[in-house]
């Protein structure tokens, strides 16, 4: 049976306007990492990417704080984890103006993002942490043993 990938922790009241309003700024930052890292990889392959910041972030929330970010934004747009947000990355211009209703793929990370930070996910990636293409190797990857492999990407867990 796949574990759950972990639902986001509250500190306020989600009926607060406020918090709605930042859920859905999370909900649009989780979309554009997940079409940004693996649209070209279907839906299992985005729920992996989705679940790996979300394992990122219970991390973080155990720890209370963590070096990658302490919460969803931070922890996508940490530079260098997602490569999307880089700011030399040719296609980060094309995954900011990216719409649902000009491109499928993003709208299957919107529901799979909606999904992540509203209830949760199977987690495929059994609680990884990290992930990199299979065609690259990352120097932090060289010794580690790799969880499973879900479409182009090798999934770790290394925290």
């Amino acid at each position: 049976m796949k574990k759950l990938c972990p639902v986001i922790k509250e500190k306020k009241n989600e009926t607060t306007p406020n918090i709605k309003l930042y859920k859905e700024l999370e909900v649009d930052t989780l979309a554009r990492t997940i079409w940004g890292e693996a649209r070209g990889e279907g839906s299992a392959g985005m729920q992996a990417v989705a679940c790996v910041i979300l394992n990122r972030l219970h991390i973080a929330q155990e720890r209370n704080g963590f070096w990658w970010g302490n919460n969803l934004i931070e922890i996508c747009q940490k530079p260098y984890q997602f490569s999307c947000w880089n700011k030399d990355d040719p296609n980060r211009k094309k995954m900011m103006q990216v719409t649902s209703q000009d491109d499928l793929h993003f709208a299957s990370a919107v529901r799979i993002a909606r999904r992540g930070v509203y209830a949760s996910l199977q987690d495929p990636t059994g609680g990884s942490d990290h992930y990199h293409a299979v065609n690259v190797m990352p120097y932090w990857a060289r010794y580690e043993k790799p969880i499973c492999v879900i479409g182009n990407h090798i999934f770790y867990r290394l925290s």
